[in-house]
């Protein structure tokens, strides 16, 4: 029914958009933060894809990749810090199926995990079936990049986008100012913490009844904001 990506990220932050994306467009996944329990895992779960980042401690991800391809064919999609020709083109010799390149978009990522899993086949009728991600009331479309209320077209920005396509995929977690800004690097590189208050005040502006009075998105004082409602 969807796809399960291993991601392997030793950034915590970068894992965890990484892990909120996939949710979003339909598929499961687990996250490592080392080569060595990137390996474990694979051999556990038997993944059908891989995200890996080359700089992994342990064992890094060429080493991975190496042991990869050497026990089957899972497919491959390495994310790197380092912008050398060298280092990209000993990955793509290593087997690796694509690769990009940080700082990167999280829809561009997504895009790529789609390209990779229909060419590969490993998702059959995958999360393109129903990519819908639905909480309280509101649609996020990742595939159409629409957004409807109550059945109502809700026109976003590219940052309250992503912002909200991360909540509606986890209604009731409770998200800091900080990871709602990791949400929309890809989108709004200049923004700040402050920055995500006036996305937040602006997205109630058009999904609450009553923007004074936010029924839907929530603040959570100390902490940050979350989408209350439940799925569906």
């Amino acid at each position: 029914m969807c796809a399960h990506v291993l991601v392997a990220e030793d950034d915590e932050m970068q894992a965890e958009l990484i892990r909120r994306s996939l949710l979003a467009e339909g598929h499961t996944a687990t996250v490592v933060h080392d080569g060595r329990a990137a390996l474990d895992e694979i051999r556990r779960v038997g993944p059908d894809l891989v995200v890996l980042d080359l700089m992994l401690p342990l064992i890094d991800g060429f080493g991975v990749c190496r042991v990869l391809r050497r026990d089957g064919d899972i497919p491959v999609l390495m994310l790197t810090a380092r912008g050398a020709e060298d280092d990209v083109l000993l990955g793509l010799e290593l087997g690796a199926d694509d690769y990009m390149t940080k700082p990167y978009s999280p829809r561009e990522l997504m895009a790529r995990i789609r390209t990779i899993l229909r060419r590969s086949g490993r998702a059959a009728g995958g999360p393109q079936n129903d990519p819908v991600v639905r909480a309280a009331g509101i649609a996020v479309d990742p595939v159409r990049h629409e957004v409807r209320c109550d059945g109502q077209t809700v026109e976003c920005t590219p940052a309250e986008y992503e912002i909200l396509l991360a909540m509606t995929a986890e209604p009731e977690r409770v998200f800091s100012r900080r990871q709602l800004l990791e949400c929309t690097r890809g989108t709004d590189r200049a923004s700040t913490e402050r920055a995500v208050d006036v996305h937040i005040m602006n997205l109630r502006r058009k999904i609450e009844p009553n923007p004074r009075r936010p029924v839907r998105l929530l603040t959570v004082f100390g902490v940050g904001y979350k989408l209350s409602g439940g799925r569906g």
